[in-house]
């Protein structure tokens, strides 16, 4: 098929020797182009192009796969995030605890609820937010904690929910990143009143733009999230509004999900137990090439709990010397990277009214200052991740790549 063959064209150009992207996905399209056209063409014959049967197929497997009570799919991780937050019942002027080191979309969801991030520090290991700093900065006006679940494991779920049922506060998980990670066998986002997960394209499971979905178990939760990213149009009487016509209740967004990303999702996640099973196998690559390397501060550590969580690598980060000159190396060299995060989410200009200065926050600082990304997805071949860790050696060592 012609389509097919010419993304197969483009996964060839990623051959060994050649540049290597942080992020292809053209080999796995290429092998997933029957099913996906299949499903686009169903799309184009329906004429139902947002919020139709191939979203409601998509939001029952996805909840099968994950054993989520409810799956609620909206145009992107970040308005999902916006919709969590509003149906879980945060309201203006009420505060939210946050990690200072994450996308700036876990601060700015709660930002716009016309909330307060508060912001506190990170464990260094899991980059995730500790609960003992969580603890200290909860204050009368806390309504909710906000844990993010990054690059490779969830955050102590155990020690923040201790500090939330201490306060009585609402935990919402920001899971857009950790499809796939459990804790004691239950799947990220689902541990508090509801998580999220964003589609991405980088994503563990990714679609061809932005796509995300609100996880819950809590039916009212669902229920408010599902009008609130239709303009709040719930379509039926409500028990507080008795007799009124309550189709749009609430002010809401638009936010549906597109079929289109739909059709693609759908198509992946047959594999996606393979795709995790591939990054877990090229991070356990990158670890035994990296060992020991000169200038490599930090490998990627999975933290063992007091019980069973199974971590799921959407990104493989080490903390180096000279960051910035390598990336700058790697990249002259045809390897392209990636900084997670430039700027902890304190010093952003956008969060410049909360009056905090450097310092504040020393984990989160450090990870901004030393931390890099390396490819990681399952289109990225063992030539390839040799060649990525030969270059890293390299500019530490001195030698030839």
């Amino acid at each position: 098929m012609e389509h097919a063959a010419a993304l197969a064209e483009l996964g060839a150009a990623a051959a060994p020797g050649a540049s290597v992207p942080f992020f292809t996905q053209a080999a796995t399209f290429a092998a997933l182009w029957p099913a996906i056209e299949a499903n686009l063409v169903e799309v184009v014959e329906r004429g139902k192009y947002s919020h139709g049967p191939l979203v409601a197929e998509f939001e029952a497997a996805l909840a099968e796969r994950i054993g989520a009570a409810h799956v609620v799919a909206v145009n992107s991780g970040t308005d999902a995030l916006v919709l969590l937050l509003r149906a879980a019942g945060l309201a203006p002027g009420e505060e939210v605890v946050v990690p200072a080191f994450s996308f700036v979309a876990s601060a700015s969801s709660v930002a716009l609820v016309r909330a307060r991030p508060v912001f506190a520090d990170i464990d260094p290991l899991t980059y995730a937010l500790d609960p003992a700093a969580a603890d200290a900065a909860v204050t009368d006006r806390t309504r909710m904690i906000l844990p993010v679940h990054l690059f490779c494991q969830l955050a102590d779920l155990s020690g923040i929910t201790a500090v939330a049922q201490r306060h009585a506060l609402t935990v919402v998980e920001d899971s857009a990143e950790a499809i796939g990670m459990r804790w004691d066998g239950t799947h990220a986002g689902l541990l508090g009143a509801g998580g999220v997960l964003s589609f991405f394209p980088t994503k563990t499971l990714g679609a061809l733009g932005d796509a995300g979905a609100v996880i819950t178990n809590d039916d009212r939760i669902a229920e408010l999230a599902g009008a609130l990213r239709h303009h709040g149009r719930f379509g039926h009487t409500l028990d507080n509004f008795p007799g009124i016509n309550t189709e749009t209740a609430l002010p809401g967004l638009n936010s549906k999900m597109d079929d289109f990303q739909a059709a693609v999702l759908l198509a992946k996640l047959g594999r996606l137990d393979a795709d995790i099973a591939r990054r877990a196998a090229l991070a356990r690559a990158y670890t035994e090439r990296l060992t020991g390397c000169p200038g490599v501060r930090r490998l990627p550590t999975v933290v063992r709990r007091e019980v069973e969580t199974d971590p799921a690598f959407y990104v493989y980060l080490i903390e180096v010397d000279r960051r910035d000159a390598l990336a700058a190396y790697l990249a002259v060299h045809g390897v392209t990277t990636e900084i997670y995060y430039p700027v902890p989410l304190h010093l952003q200009p956008c969060f410049a009214d909360l009056g905090h200065r450097a310092g504040e926050f020393p984990h989160a600082e450090a990870a901004c200052a030393h931390a890099l990304a390396l490819p990681l997805y399952p289109d990225l071949t063992d030539a390839q991740l040799d060649r990525v860790c030969a270059l890293v050696r390299a500019f530490y060592t001195g030698g030839t790549p």
